[in-house]
């Protein structure tokens, strides 16, 4: 057995050996640039043919940039019916632990719920709080401001993604996916690490894994016990998705065709929400907005289903050219295009932000 064998834990060599070569057949474990970069021409065509740099801005004119990033939560939560939303507050991080501590009994709140930032991407700083003290050691860190909302402990979570031409009454559900949050089952032997090096997605993030629950690697959890490694259902956070396309029917369309009327400028994008079932969902009810994610969201309806990647560069193009074309549309109506120097002092400030995001993660 050579030097590394020996000095390496015996687990994580196995596993080590067996990834490198699945990040290089597996197109999802790519980096997001090598994946998108081939289609990369497409998308400067259209800033051509639109002549302008942010030509997707007009897409949900009343979200800043159309939603491609660096959006707040607060004005896509304003614009959708109250009763979906759930009960959320609005925290900034500057704000004495003692007031905090008062307006979340004043709202109604009790342990656990969620904290996130208001203008978040990628599950960063995205948190379950169940203790005063895991409350005040994030208020303390998060630099920016953040939003304290219900956990929602509802079955089953879904994405949708729906676009709709601004001309018509009704759109499109072009994508429909069942969400399993990353998590591993205890087996009553195994402690934590060793149950992340055996899992198939958990084990490509292990330095993440680390970061986050490396003082608890050494747990043994009970056979049959489930331990959430994120409770943010992100493709880039480990989530697992499960392709719904045979459930797309008409009464689906009929739900969110209602909401982006609701909404009146919601022309494309993704809805996170949760739900006590599929049927429940068909039917308008018993149901929760999460989240809405505009121009910048991904078809993620793409990943974890077995899709070849030339399928899924098609999917992502038949997005783009909805996306051009409901901006060219709204450009044409009242909803000009982004100038570039408001665009790119927009993009630039959103950069900022993420990065102090990233460091506090």
């Amino acid at each position: 057995m050579n030097f590394c064998a020996h000095v390496v834990h015996p687990v994580i060599f196995g596993v080590m050996r067996k990834i490198l070569p699945e990040r290089w057949t597996n197109w999802e474990l790519w980096p997001f640039w090598v994946i998108y970069f081939p289609l990369s021409f497409v998308w400067a065509w259209y800033m051509i043919r639109s002549r302008s740099v942010w030509f997707f801005t007009p897409s949900n004119p009343t979200i800043d940039f159309g939603g491609f990033e660096g959006e707040g939560k607060k004005e896509m939560y304003e614009q959708l019916p109250a009763h979906l939303v759930p009960r959320t507050m609005f925290v900034m991080h500057d704000l004495p632990m003692e007031t905090l501590l008062r307006k979340v009994d004043e709202a109604g709140f009790s342990y656990p719920f969620i904290v996130k930032p208001d203008v978040g991407m990628k599950g960063i700083l995205f948190r379950k709080i169940d203790t005063e003290e895991q409350l005040e050691k994030y208020h303390r860190r998060i630099p920016v401001e953040y939003i304290v909302q219900e956990l929602i402990n509802l079955p089953v979570e879904v994405s949708v993604f729906y676009y709709r031409h601004p001309a018509s009454g009704k759109g499109t559900v072009s994508g429909f996916i069942y969400k399993e949050l990353l998590h591993v089952v205890g087996d009553g032997v195994s402690n934590l690490e060793t149950l992340i090096l055996r899992h198939p997605r958990a084990k490509h993030r292990f330095e993440e894994m680390k970061h986050r629950h490396g003082h608890r690697f050494d747990r043994v959890p009970e056979k049959g016990h489930v331990f959430y490694l994120s409770y943010a259902g992100n493709h880039n956070r480990g989530a697992h998705f499960t392709n719904l396309r045979h459930e797309i029917d008409e009464a689906l369309h009929r739900v969110f065709d209602e909401l982006s009327a609701h909404a009146r400028h919601f022309y494309y994008g993704r809805y996170d929400i949760k739900t006590t079932s599929i049927e429940d969902l068909k039917a308008g009810r018993n149901f929760y907005i999460l989240e809405y994610n505009g121009s910048g969201a991904e078809p993620n309806h793409i990943y974890d289903c077995n899709m070849k990647l030339l399928d899924a560069y098609r999917e992502i193009l038949r997005h783009w050219r909805a996306l051009y074309t409901i901006s060219a549309y709204n450009n044409r109506n009242g909803f000009p295009y982004w100038s570039f120097l408001k665009g790119y002092r927009f993009l630039k400030a959103s950069q900022r932000h993420f990065k102090l995001l990233q460091q506090y993660d």
